[in-house]
């Protein structure tokens, strides 16, 4: 399945059905009077949250989504039928925002949300509604109201507990394939990665999703190279794993262009809890890694994990600090969502 996390759609509710014009003849029945029933409602638009999708990608071949009209009103005091509504599925993670890309309209996190993003018009009046003791034959009907209809852009940020940063070719996507299932390109060159990937990790007790973001570049913020579009995947996600190839010539400003890029960027991503990794230490001589960790020791006054994905090579201790940091993290949300003084009659 291809990975799209952003769409731009139409949508339109349905229209009212009209009212009916009708009156009453049977047999030994002169004054049968008015029987014109009101027309039914229109579909509306709503957007569902499920939870066995990980991407827009049906959104990339249809575009306009119209729910169905409602049905006229009949003779005898029949009304029409509402219209059916029209569903939009999207998974968790998934914000839906107005036309200007700008007017949040909806943000679905949850497996079984719903949101109504365009109502159904009104169905119209039969001239039965309109009859009282001074109007005993009414001509009066209603037409159905017009649906609503607007352009919404749909934008998924992916919901992880753990996300790989850094600078392209750092060697997230190769650790992403040596602790999960997941199968991500890999490759050395730069941009190997264009879509974000996930996995699930399971280390002692816990068990976690863990996305592979696409490397940023100076000025990412600012929409350089795949720019803040994967930026705001970092949002939902509990902890960063910020991975820095060791064989750079200069880790101090491979870390600095992330951090500034994060800070810029805003969001809350700076204040995020960090855990610092120096990748592909298999590649280059061990007193060559103790001098690259030390500077990093001494920039940011943190260990870094000396991690090799491709022999294994810390990559267990990695694991457990995540989740770590995650079941601390859920900890937290649990205790701020708790009522503090307990409840009583």
């Amino acid at each position: 399945m291809k990975f799209l996390d952003q769409a731009r759609v139409t949508i339109k509710s349905g229209k009212g059905g009209n009212g009916c014009l009708s009156f009453r003849r049977e047999k030994n029945l002169p004054f049968g009077g008015p029987d014109g029933g009101n027309g039914g409602r229109g579909g509306n638009v709503i957007a569902h949250c499920v939870d066995n999708l990980n991407t827009l990608v049906d959104y990339r071949y249809r575009q306009h989504f119209f729910a169905k009209t409602g049905g006229g009103g009949m003779g005898r005091d029949r009304n029409g039928a509402t219209g059916n509504d029209c569903i939009l599925v999207v998974p968790p993670g998934t914000q839906i925002f107005a036309e200007d890309n700008e007017t949040l309209l909806a943000d679905l996190t949850k497996p079984g949300q719903k949101e109504v993003l365009a109502r159904g018009g009104n169905g119209g009046f039969g001239n039965s509604h309109f009859k009282s003791s001074t109007n005993q034959a009414p001509r009066r009907t209603n037409p159905g109201l017009e649906g609503e209809e607007l352009t919404i852009w749909l934008r998924l940020k992916l919901i992880a507990d753990a996300g790989l940063i850094g600078l392209p070719n750092a060697g997230k996507s190769t650790f992403l394939s040596a602790v999960t299932a997941a199968n991500p390109k890999i490759a050395n060159y730069p941009f190997t990665t264009i879509h974000p990937n996930l996995g699930v990790v399971k280390i002692g007790e816990t068990d976690f999703v863990l996305a592979d973001l696409p490397g940023m570049i100076e000025g990412a913020s600012e929409g350089i190279g795949l720019g803040t579009r994967f930026l705001g995947h970092v949002e939902r996600c509990r902890v960063a794993i910020h991975l820095i190839d060791a064989g750079q010539d200069d880790v101090a400003e491979a870390y600095g262009i992330i951090r500034t890029e994060l800070e810029a960027y805003g969001a809350g991503l700076a204040e995020k809890p960090e855990i610092l990794a120096l990748s592909k230490c298999d590649t280059i001589a061990e007193e060559d890694v103790g001098v690259q960790a030390e500077i990093l020791k001494e920039l940011t006054g943190k260990d870094p994990i000396l991690l090799s994905s491709v022999a294994h090579q810390n990559t267990d201790q990695l694991l457990y600090k995540i989740g770590e940091h995650i079941t601390k993290n859920k900890q937290k949300e649990r205790e701020a969502n708790e009522p503090k003084e307990p409840w009583s009659p």
